[in-house]
């Protein structure tokens, strides 16, 4: 049986076709790889709007902060949250922004990002009056709509690491929203390698989002102000 499997295999697969196969999956590489490469190009172009110094950053009266878990599958704690919420308190304690929105994934009782950064900026001595939920920050494009569609804002601050935040502003700009972003500290390349591989691939997703998809908040929901 083995036998006349593989004499079948050997049949179907001929020298030409191998070829074929070999080609096209050459053809698909080198394509990709292009357009990895021209996503990140097109994105990275957008760190001019991003600033290291809390001392250089432009006053904004809102600033996004953009959600990630607070602990690691490993229970650990994730120092990009750790460094997010450091960053956000620079700008609060710099007299850089009056008013907070925390925005991230709250997909379940038990995981509840804007939740977690609201009680590490409490805890920072932030008052409660000046940080405001949004629970609908699925994605990064989701809390830069949602920031303005829900919370009104057209003009905002936008803190997490520096590689999200470029893409932030991308989708931002696109939308003709007046945004910046202050870069929280980044994360060691052996612990940050899945999540910088990741947003390669993200860099090329936020392109696709914006000029083939077109790809709107999943939620809206009513208008809140922030005062």
């Amino acid at each position: 049986m083995l036998t006349r499997f593989i004499q079948f295999v050997t049949t179907i697969f001929t020298p030409r076709l191998r070829r074929i196969i070999r080609r096209t999956v050459i053809t698909l590489s080198v394509t990709l790889f292009l357009l990895l490469w021209l996503a990140n190009q097109v994105i990275s172009h957008e760190r001019q709007y991003t600033y290291d110094n809390v001392e250089k950053v432009p006053y904004n009266k809102v600033a996004v902060v953009l959600g990630t878990s607070k602990y690691l599958i490993s229970g650990g704690l994730n120092q990009y949250f750790q460094n997010r919420i450091d960053a956000t308190a620079d700008l609060w304690f710099s007299g850089k922004i009056s008013q907070i929105i925390v925005s991230g994934d709250n997909a379940h009782m038990s995981y509840n990002e804007p939740r977690e950064m609201r009680r590490e900026l409490l805890k920072r001595g932030i008052p409660a009056r000046a940080i405001y939920s949004d629970y609908a920050g699925f994605r990064t494009l989701d809390s830069i709509l949602r920031a303005h569609g829900v919370f009104g804002q057209t003009r905002f601050t936008v803190v997490s690491q520096r590689f999200q935040n470029e893409r932030a502003i991308y989708l931002a700009r696109h939308h003709k929203l007046d945004v910046i972003g202050f870069n929280a500290r980044d994360v060691d390349a052996y612990t940050g390698f899945k999540t910088r591989t990741r947003e390669i691939f993200a860099r090329l997703w936020c392109l696709f989002d914006v000029y083939i998809w077109e790809r709107e908040p999943r939620f809206m929901g009513e208008q809140i102000e922030v005062e």
